[in-house]
């Protein structure tokens, strides 16, 4: 159930960051406080099944240090999207339903967004009075910075998180980390290009086709051009809770004849040396136990706990990168023919399934000319999505929206044929007979095209995400 109240007229909004959420508890209920640097228009609704608060801010970017609160009262969880260009989703998950009343505090660079969530259900759509930009919002309102006169009744937005969430049924998060940034512009290509603008470009149309797949919202690590330290950059997916992380960089060779996307995940090595830095940590090491305190003799249950979470972790990434790369190989060559296995720092999460993407050789003169053509990105964000989704309809988490559909999206699961494929190979790879194969298609004898798409008849299966469903 959507529940969306009141709005102020249009109005042009400054480009602002969201620079903190706080989560406190007070007399009267929990209270979200939001620190934002410039005024900006914003909408208050909830939802229903489960119960959660949705804020949406106009013309408005996660600042550089932002960390996700830590649940306290009524929230059980905050997370961010990007439903649109230009507007930042700020979703709270809640314990129960609540009646939300927002006012401003601050001017100039200090602005405050104060939400209250009051107990009880949301009031019917009702108008509400005019009021100076410090007074409250009428409950569940729909406000503006600073708050305009006489705000009229509007429509429900064109997509938000009700359309692709049924009753009880959760999105997948898909955080996305754009490579470099700021101070790091990464590789250069022979005409000069960055991968680092190459790589935000990418994750910006990534971002928006996973924001437009029904049951998935995209959590974007950098949105502009600025520094992230690499061990932060999975943290922000942590704090997202996020169900997958890719990272997405643009490869460079001496050799510039070196071309084709390649798929990363962590190699064991990685694993092991993460793994003995989070065990020295005593806040990490509580951090896999759900928060309980450990004392030296507990050091054995939390290595046990860590090595089961990694292991859980590793499979799902290495099953969702193989979907990937599959997938990119229906756009162009595959620099190498199967995942490959490296150290990289920001696939070391022990608990959220991570690949890095390397989308192509920017050393390379035409691979340069087409990571900076819109289209061939947005081929390229094609195929991660399908891969992401071709994995998820059979090896859904719990409770979300694939999980409630594993059945019938299972057998309707689709595979771009790759240059090099056959179509034994292709049954093959996922077990299934090559007459069902060619049964599901149509298909006489053994000739396939590349790029074409087939219909894999795979049954529904029972398996999920342990590492997911252990998180969440």
């Amino acid at each position: 159930m959507l529940c969306l109240l009141l709005t102020a007229p249009a109005m042009p909004a400054a480009a602002g960051q969201l620079s903190g959420v706080q989560v406190i508890e007070a007399e009267a209920g929990t209270q979200a406080v939001l620190s934002l640097d410039a005024d900006a228009e914003y909408k208050l609704f909830t939802l229903a099944n489960p119960d959660r608060l949705v804020l949406d801010l106009a013309g408005t970017s996660l600042g550089a240090g932002y960390r996700a609160p830590a649940p306290n009262g009524v929230v059980a969880g905050v997370r961010t999207g990007r439903p649109a260009e230009g507007q930042l989703r700020v979703v709270f998950d809640l314990a129960r339903g609540v009646r939300p009343r927002s006012r401003i505090e601050g001017e100039g660079r200090e602005r405050r967004l104060v939400v209250e969530m009051l107990s009880g259900d949301a009031p019917a759509i009702a108008a509400a009075p005019a009021a100076p930009a410090s007074a409250p919002v009428a409950d569940g309102a729909v406000a503006a910075v600073p708050v305009a006169a006489a705000p009229t009744p509007a429509p429900t937005p064109a997509r938000t998180i009700a359309d692709v969430i049924g009753s009880g049924e959760r999105e997948l998060i898909i955080a996305i980390d754009a490579g470099h940034g700021g101070k790091d512009p990464g590789a250069l290509g022979p005409t000069g290009k960055r991968e680092k603008d190459i790589t935000l470009a990418m994750a910006q149309e990534l971002a928006a086709q996973i924001d437009r797949e029904p049951g998935m919202t995209a959590v974007l690590v950098r949105d502009r051009d600025v520094f992230i330290p690499l061990q932060q950059r999975y943290m922000i997916a942590r704090e997202a809770q996020a169900d997958l992380f890719i990272s997405i960089h643009a490869d460079a060779a001496h050799n510039r004849n070196a071309t084709g996307a390649s798929v990363y995940v962590l190699s064991l090595r990685g694993a092991s040396s993460e793994a003995a830095r989070w065990l020295a940590d005593q806040e990490n090491a509580a951090d896999l136990v759900g928060g309980v305190a450990l004392d030296v003799r507990d050091r054995n249950l939390a290595a046990v706990l860590l090595d089961l979470s990694q292991n859980a972790t590793m499979r799902v990434s290495d099953d969702v990168a193989g979907e990937v790369l599959a997938a990119l190989k229906g756009v162009g060559k595959a620099h190498k023919p199967n995942i490959e296995r490296a150290n990289f720092v920001v696939l070391r999460s022990p608990d959220v399934p991570s690949m890095l993407v390397e989308t192509g050789f920017i050393s390379n003169p035409g691979e340069e000319a087409k990571l900076a053509d819109p289209a061939y990105r947005t081929r390229l964000a094609a195929a991660i999505v399908g891969g992401v989704r071709n994995y998820f309809s059979t090896q859904a988490p719990p409770g979300t929206w694939f999980a409630a559909r594993q059945g019938t999206l299972a057998s309707t699961r689709q595979h771009v044929v790759a240059r090099g494929e056959s179509l034994s190979a292709i049954a093959m790879r996922h077990g299934i007979s090559l007459a069902s194969l060619r049964q599901a298609n149509g298909i006489q004898g053994d000739v396939v095209r590349v790029g074409q798409q087939l219909t894999i008849p795979i049954p529904a299966s029972s398996g999920g995400s342990a590492a997911v469903a252990a998180r969440r």
